[in-house]
């Protein structure tokens, strides 16, 4: 049984059916890319696992345990993260208050400065903006802001929903080199990604979603040799 597995779900918002039957699995220590277009479902996997939207069918199993349609406060509580997309950083309060708001539990509480020293040494422009208004940084620093805020829970799987979304492509690079690093530590990655080249890059699998359904999966280095996926996503 994988670390992380997501068996045959489906998910809906409202009347309008999104996934279907979509099944992935990451191991411990991996980073696992959800690649495809815009609108194809990849958000919406990693809401139903962070408990945010319900799951309507199948399950989801955290290290050898149920958690499909837990409280999202309970998947956290699990070791689960989420950094979402569109940054979604308390504007009106400091760079530090966001960043102590991540350091959920006690556990993550008892290792606050240790955890904010790892941010720091990964994006050193955060310690300077530590008093500045999260609403005042740039694109580029709030999304540091936003993967940090999810790192200082300390969890063992950190989801990442569109890291790279508009950023320029120095800051994009640095931010991947951080979640590589984290995986090379132990923590495991599911990442949605639309630069399909940079995520394939840094991942050791890969899925590919189309209208809701996964399209193609395997390792990632396969994925990235394709034809159809070279054609497709990569511009060949």
């Amino acid at each position: 049984m994988a670390y992380l597995e997501i068996d045959r779900i489906s998910a809906a918002y409202g009347d309008t059916r999104v996934l279907w039957d979509v099944s992935i699995e990451v191991e411990r220590g991996e980073v696992a890319a959800i690649v495809g277009s815009n609108g194809m479902g990849k958000t919406t996997i990693v809401r139903a696992v962070s408990g945010l939207i319900p799951v309507t069918g199948g399950t989801i199993r955290f290290n050898g345990k149920e958690i499909t349609n837990c409280s999202c406060g309970r998947i956290l509580g699990a070791g689960i993260a989420h950094a979402p997309e569109g940054r979604q950083l308390f504007r009106d309060m400091t760079v530090y208050e966001n960043l102590e708001m991540g350091a959920y539990g006690s556990t993550a509480r008892a290792h606050l400065g240790e955890s904010l020293d790892r941010v720091y040494q990964w994006f050193p422009v955060l310690r300077e903006r530590r008093n500045q208004l999260a609403g005042t940084l740039s694109g580029g620093e709030q999304q540091m802001a936003t993967i940090s805020r999810a790192f200082m829970s300390r969890p063992k799987v950190m989801l990442l929903d569109e890291p790279s979304l508009g950023l320029a492509p120095n800051i994009v690079d640095n931010i991947l080199l951080v979640v590589k690093n984290l995986a090379s530590e132990g923590t495991t990655i599911l990442l949605v990604e639309q630069d399909v080249r940079k995520a394939l890059k840094i991942s050791d699998r890969g899925y590919v979603i189309e209208n809701g359904t996964v399209r193609m999966a395997g390792p990632a280095r396969d994925l990235m040799d394709n034809e159809e996926v070279k054609k497709a996503y990569l511009g060949f």
